[in-house]
């Protein structure tokens, strides 16, 4: 089992330079999509969506912390280079 130590991260990060992956969620007066790229040894989040109210439109991009980027990296480790 591979183990997401500050190290391995750090790696997979590299070597996962350009990395990018879209999602998308609906729900009941609500949807949302994020795009996800990594760039410069960093996870960032595009985020765009809207919800019922008649202001609610919204567009966010920000750096992932470190518990965001493990998580992020667990969820899609099938499709990404690991480090030996």
């Amino acid at each position: 089992m591979f183990r997401f130590t500050k190290e391995n991260v750090e790696k997979t990060l590299k070597l996962n330079e350009g990395y990018t992956k879209s999602t998308y969620y609906q729900g009941k007066n609500f949807r949302e999509t994020n795009n996800y790229r990594i760039h410069d040894g960093n996870l960032f989040v595009s985020s765009e969506g809207k919800s019922s109210w008649a202001d609610s439109r919204f567009k966010n991009e920000y750096k992932c912390d470190d518990d965001q980027v493990r998580r992020f990296l667990r969820n899609n480790k099938d499709d990404l280079n690991l480090p030996e």
